[in-house]
Order: structure tokens, then C-alpha cells, then sequence
């Protein structure tokens, strides 16, 4: 049963403890409050990594390696010297290179599916893919499911690819990965439900991509 409750609260005492911590954003306020981000924020967050890790692994079919990233910020080459990141993120990765990623902050909870960055072969044949009529299946795939795309990550379309290609947006990126946001309601009172709803409309995208790269 405490388990129960602590995931039924997750995505508010996450965004209560984020609130504080933007506030207090210093190492002994942070050490001060240790214990409570451990019961509040890292325990639960792992619960749900393992139930989610479970429903991809049954989804796909692949076995899906899970990530939760560590709250310290590394200040070393960043003006910004505040020591702790305000948001919990966390990803699944497959061995083809895809993954779905978990952001939740105080001002957002998003869902994504994809790759960060393509390697050479990939990104190959990613322009092969966009340039024919599997691009015009994901353009159909994005209207539909209704997401979010970064901005495109080059300033020009590539050679030999001509500049006013009906995809050029998608020829202009080294990556791809497709988001739903405003998912913070989604994911209460039960945060595997909501995450795994948001991956389960992802799905077709993320197929698209296993299919294509």
C-alpha cells in the first residue's frame, strides 16, 4: 500500500519537491532535504521506470535498458554554476539506438520517442526514407498523433537533396524525436498508465523509425 500511495502522488510531490529546489537550488539546502527526494522523487521515479520498462519490452518485443538521470548538473563549462537540474528525466533504450524519454519539471510533463542523433548510416538512410513516399507516411504520422517536433537542427537542405524539397524541414535534421506535452493530468493518479497511453500513441512513430533506420 505505501507504494501505492507514493506512486498515485508521484507527479505532484515531484513537482512540489522541483518548485522547492528551483527556490533553494544549493547543495545544503539539497543535502538538508536528501531523505525526502529519495522517498518522494528517486524511489517512486524507479518504480515506474521497471513498470514502464516491462510494457515497452512487451510492446516491442526488444529488450529495453531504462535511465534515470541523476539530479547534479555538471558546472564545469556552464555560467549557470547552480549545482542541481530543477526537472526528473528519465529514458528507455532499445539496441537499434531508439528510445522514449520522461521529462517532468515544474513547468512541463512531456513524452518522446525517437533518436537524439543519428549516426552516419542512419542519418543516410533517414534522407532516403523522408525523400520518398515513406516521408510522406511520417508526415501523415506526425499530423495524426499531433506532436512535437524540435526545430530542424541544420540551417540548409542537404546535398544533393534540392532546397525547396516538399520535406525539407525533415532533411534538415540530424535527429528525430516526436513529443506529447501537457501530460502532467495524464499521469495522475496512476503515472504507469499515463506514460504508457502517451508511448502506446508514440508507437506508430517509433515503429516508423525501426522500419526506416
Amino acid at each position: 500500500m505505501p507504494a501505492q500511495i507514493e506512486l498515485c502522488n508521484f507527479a505532484p510531490q515531484v513537482r512540489n519537491f522541483m518548485e522547492e529546489l528551483a527556490r533553494n537550488n544549493d547543495r545544503e539546502w539539497f543535502r538538508a532535504q536528501k531523505a525526502r527526494y529519495d522517498s518522494e522523487v528517486k524511489r517512486p521515479a524507479e518504480r515506474l521506470l521497471l513498470s514502464v520498462t516491462r510494457w515497452l519490452e512487451s510492446a516491442n518485443g526488444l529488450p529495453v535498458r531504462s535511465k534515470l538521470f541523476r539530479p547534479h548538473r555538471d558546472v564545469r563549462f556552464s555560467q549557470d554554476k547552480t549545482p542541481y537540474y530543477t526537472h526528473l528525466h528519465a529514458a528507455w533504450s532499445v539496441p537499434d539506438g531508439r528510445a522514449w524519454y520522461f521529462g517532468l519539471s515544474p513547468d512541463y510533463a512531456t513524452a518522446g520517442c525517437g533518436v537524439m542523433a543519428f549516426d552516419e548510416a542512419q542519418l543516410l538512410r533517414w534522407r532516403r526514407a523522408v525523400d520518398g513516399p515513406a516521408g510522406a507516411r511520417l508526415e501523415a504520422l506526425v499530423a495524426e498523433t499531433g506532436v512535437r517536433m524540435n526545430a530542424p537542427d541544420l540551417a540548409e537542405v542537404p546535398e544533393p537533396y534540392p532546397p525547396d524539397h516538399p520535406r525539407a524541414a525533415l532533411l534538415q535534421r540530424s535527429g528525430c524525436v516526436l513529443w506529447l506535452d501537457d501530460l502532467f493530468d495524464a499521469l495522475s493518479p496512476d503515472p504507469g498508465v499515463g506514460l504508457t497511453a502517451a508511448f502506446g500513441r508514440l508507437q506508430p512513430l517509433q515503429d516508423w523509425l525501426g522500419d526506416h533506420l
